[in-house]
């Protein structure tokens, strides 16, 4: 049974997030202000956490930035799904860039809500299936080395903060070398099959990695996507 993590500070809506999804079968456990809920998600006994941006004591993105920085594996590799009453594209780009893997628009249908938290679910499942190389774990290309079991990236033998959703990325193209990948591959590995959006969206993250690891690791194939070559 998966086990949910509610950080929302509006009782009503905890609590209907929270009935909806034991009747969906999830275990689940609430916290009502931001430093508590991240006490709580750091312990890593959550499969994922619904985490709303406007709470007291820290905001939900503060809870994920340090979430995403925890010595915990388990806390900091969790799925997040943002709640936020704002529709503006930054608090979105922002959640995004911190680490969140989606998120919802209050108001907000619970169907879509439960259809997003089971995307997320089976996209743990399907990263968690990855054959890790039988030597040491360590995916290499150029000068970045990727560690698997240690989910950390080093450029140049320096260590290189990366997002949840660039570690993914990256690892995909790493793991098929000399493979041309189209963006709906890309898309399918670290968003998810049930992604709603344009496929220019791995355009942005694969500009973001360059930023930190060169330009030259990953080439453009014109008219397909992206390859790293051996």
């Amino acid at each position: 049974m998966n086990k949910i993590l509610i950080i929302e500070d509006e009782e009503k809506i905890a609590r209907f997030v929270e009935l909806e999804l034991r009747h969906e079968g999830y275990d689940t456990a609430k916290a009502g202000d931001g430093r508590t809920g991240l006490d709580m998600a750091e312990t890593g006994e959550y499969d994922l956490v619904v985490l709303d941006i406007m709470l007291p004591q820290l905001s939900g993105i503060e809870v994920l930035r340090r979430l995403r920085k925890s010595a915990n594996a388990a806390a900091a590799n969790v799925p997040v799904i943002l709640l936020t009453a704002r529709d503006a594209v930054t608090d979105k780009v922002t959640g995004l860039d911190m680490g969140a893997n989606d998120y919802m628009t209050k108001p907000f249908a619970i169907e879509e809500l439960l259809a997003r938290i089971r995307a997320a679910l089976r996209q743990v499942q399907a990263q968690n299936s990855v054959h890790v190389p039988a030597d040491d774990g360590i995916l290499r290309a150029g000068e970045i080395e990727l560690n698997l079991p240690a989910h950390t990236v080093t450029y140049r033998g320096k260590a290189v903060d990366f997002t949840n959703r660039e570690f993914i990325l990256l690892r995909t193209l790493m793991e098929n070398k000399n493979t041309a990948m189209t963006r709906e591959k890309l898309l399918a590995a670290a968003w998810g099959y049930d992604y709603y959006g344009e496929t220019n969206i791995v355009d942005v993250y694969v500009r973001y990695i360059r930023q930190k690891t060169g330009d030259g690791v990953i080439k453009t194939i014109r008219g397909v996507g992206y390859m790293v070559e051996e």
